[in-house]
């Protein structure tokens, strides 16, 4: 089974994770995929991509195991990220359900999000022991700005999309009966535009958020590291796995 659907409707292109067994966490496959398809170069004829999910889960985030997250894995899911916000043409995410750690950063690296308003949004890395690097939480602070940045990180606890709605971080939210029909309006809307204008939206959209890129973080990317390398990381990682609650040492 693919881990990936990929179907085109005219202008309209739509990526589905497929691992519902496994709430669409990212593995090393389902992230390829992912930088597979928006790493290519969109026909003449495509206006938008529609990133959706089968089950009852949008994405449980990075794939986790008792031995942590490795190294490799925390490359590919920043590169993943960047490849999809980078797209040339305009990306609509559907989350229909939870969108935790990775999920809620995949939905808010794309252009707009239409939401279930009780869908909850999490980042709850600091919860067991890890972080966001500077890249992501860049992309946090872009798209929630300060206060809610520091709510969604350093505390970690779900946010419904309503509240997300509320705040301005996300397009749309609505019931879940109006979901499907509150994304094609917006898919719709986008899909009338001309390419070549949104493209160039786009691009410089991206421009003038790239800024802070260029920022030294050498420093914070230590803290990350040695946060990413500790015997806590690892301790919370396994807990979560685990289900229990994590006995942190500051090590």
């Amino acid at each position: 089974m693919s881990l990936l659907k990929i179907e085109t409707d005219g202008a309209v292109r739509t990526v589905t994770l497929n691992r519902p067994e496994k709430r669409n966490a990212l593995n090393e496959e389902l992230m390829n995929g992912l930088i597979e398809a928006f790493a290519a170069t969109p026909p003449a004829e495509e206006r938008v991509t529609v990133l959706r999910a089968e089950g009852p889960a949008f994405c449980a985030g990075l794939q986790l195991s008792t031995d942590g997250i490795n190294d490799g894995a925390e490359v590919l899911v920043g590169y993943m990220f960047n490849t999809i916000q980078h797209y040339p043409l305009p990306v609509v995410a559907r989350v229909h359900g939870p969108a935790i750690a990775g999920g809620c950063e995949l939905a808010l690296h794309c252009d707009f999000v239409a939401a279930d308003e009780a869908a909850p949004f999490g980042m709850p890395v600091a919860q067991i022991g890890l972080c966001t690097d500077w890249f992501l939480t860049k992309k946090i602070m872009e798209t929630a700005g300060l206060p809610m940045a520091r709510e969604l990180l350093l505390l970690g606890d779900p946010v419904p999309a309503g509240r997300l709605h509320q705040l301005g971080l996300i397009a749309r939210a609505v019931s879940a009966a109006e979901l499907d029909a509150a994304t094609d309006a917006l898919i719709g809307r986008l899909a009338a535009n001309g390419p070549l204008g949104m493209r160039a939206i786009k691009a410089q959209l991206l421009k003038q958020v790239s800024f802070y890129d260029d920022i030294d973080h050498t420093a914070e990317d230590a803290l990350v590291a040695q946060a990413f390398a500790a015997d806590d990381a690892v301790e919370g990682v396994a807990a979560k796995v685990e289900k229990r609650a994590p006995k942190f040492k500051g090590a």
